[in-house]
């Protein structure tokens, strides 16, 4: 077998807890083997990435074809409730082709902002109505294989929805959703393979699409796999009033007392928490999704992550409805809303920010191997211009402040997955001309 070996020098690095200028890395296979530094010049053959270099990004909660709703959404004023309605209109038109061009093209977009791996939160499953494809897994296969054409790796989120609400049958929309019950989507779900840049998790909607008797099911399914399980909680404050009415406790108690929580398990949003549940949340090390750019976008609140984090929930971001895709404004958003909510600053560090948008997206993923620049981690990677309009000026010594508070996804540089330039030079080497495909894909669904 034939070892394919590869050396980047980067000019500056953030490795976790500081920048070090002047980094050479040596690559094996995909992998870092040696991190070498003050390296004033770079080696012989080495490829020179200029900038700041970080690892690889993590988008831990994803709706790949919620892109098609930029812009259209904004019209108006709403709810979160009425902005489900456009959603659903939305999901009626995919196809299995037309998902996989979308899909194509929102992972491309990720890639050119510096992601290299997105935790897809997937129940689009069947045809409208509910009929199955004669594969029945088309859709989720659709998103593995636009992955790999985007170049990212993605851990495939395949979601049980089974009810409307609780106690209640799917509506119309939702049809193509469900399998009917937990232990069909498990039996449907258990036919899909993993692949070098795929992975396979399990997803609870919500406790108001998966009954009660039902969650084990799921989280029976991910335990026996040991594969992330990330589920939809507390994003909304008539959920949790549902809840109570239907089962005299909160989300989060529930999913506690049917095991769901548990250190592979990610809730999302997280938002409209008692003290109770954050307890719990933390005592259990159930990690927490923040998605602030959505959550600001549909008016859901500010969940409380600060609590959250302190009482023992690792802390990871996604772009959700992706209303934007930029993991540095997801990691800058969380800081600052807790600046409005509490008038004071500083509630976590910048490299605590970056660890959240890359290392613990990743373990949050199942891809535990991903997230740092070290000997023995995937070797992905991103680099950030520090001489953009947006970056210019600071000390490069302050790369990871420059990064979280100023830069952008359009600052990305380079993006590196497997030891491979998927981006070069801020262009993308595999969709070449991504807005073009965004708007084809999108166009396709108002025909």
């Amino acid at each position: 077998m034939q070892v394919t070996t590869r050396t980047y020098w980067l000019e500056h690095a953030w490795l976790g807890t500081h920048v070090e200028p002047g980094v050479a890395l040596s690559i094996e296979d995909g992998r870092i083997t040696a991190v070498r530094t003050d390296t004033d010049s770079p080696p012989p053959g080495a490829e020179i990435l200029r900038g700041l270099t970080l690892p690889g990004l993590a988008n831990a909660h994803s709706h790949a074809f919620h892109r098609a709703l930029r812009g259209t959404v904004q019209v108006g004023s709403g709810t979160f409730w009425t902005w489900r309605e456009v959603m659903y209109a939305t999901a009626d038109k995919l196809t299995p082709d037309s998902y996989h061009a979308l899909a194509r093209a929102v992972y491309a977009e990720m890639a050119l902002a510096g992601i290299t791996s997105v935790g897809e939160f997937h129940y689009l499953h069947h045809a409208p109505g509910g009929t199955r494809y004669a594969d029945p897994n088309a859709m989720g296969e659709a998103l593995v294989a636009a992955a790999a054409d985007a170049g990212i790796r993605i851990t495939l989120l395949d979601t049980a929805y089974l009810s409307s609400g609780f106690g209640e049958a799917p509506d119309t929309h939702q049809l193509r959703f469900s399998d009917g019950t937990a232990e069909a989507w498990a039996e449907r779900c258990s036919v899909l393979k993993e692949r070098d840049h795929a992975r396979i998790g399990a997803a609870v909607h919500s406790v108001r699409a998966v009954p009660a008797a039902q969650l084990a099911t799921v989280a029976r399914w991910a335990e026996e796999r040991r594969a992330p399980l990330h589920v939809h909680l507390s994003e909304q404050t008539a959920e949790n009033d549902a809840c109570q009415a239907a089962h005299g406790c909160t989300p989060t108690r529930l999913l506690a007392d049917h095991g769901v929580l548990g250190r592979r398990t990610t809730g999302v949003h997280n938002t409209h928490l008692t003290d109770e549940d954050i307890a719990l949340l933390g005592g259990t090390g159930t990690g927490t999704c923040m998605c602030p750019t959505t959550e600001r976008d549909l008016a859901d609140g500010i969940g409380p992550a600060p609590a959250l984090q302190a009482a023992g929930s690792p802390l990871c971001l996604g772009s959700d409805s992706h209303a934007v895709i930029d993991l540095f404004e997801e990691a800058r958003a969380m800081e600052l809303n807790e600046r409005l909510r509490t008038r004071s600053r500083g509630h976590w560090t910048a490299a605590a920010l970056l660890r959240a948008a890359s290392a613990d997206g990743h373990a949050a993923l199942g891809w535990e191997e991903a997230g740092t620049i070290e000997a023995g981690a995937l070797a992905d990677l991103t680099t950030i211009a520090l001489d953009s309009v947006r970056t210019a000026g600071p000390l490069p010594r302050l790369g990871a402040e420059t990064a979280v508070f100023a830069a952008t996804a359009a600052d990305v540089r380079h993006t590196i997955v497997g030891g491979r330039h998927v981006v070069r030079d801020g262009a993308h080497t595999l969709v070449p001309d991504v807005p073009q495909a965004l708007a084809r894909a999108i166009e396709a669904l108002r025909a």
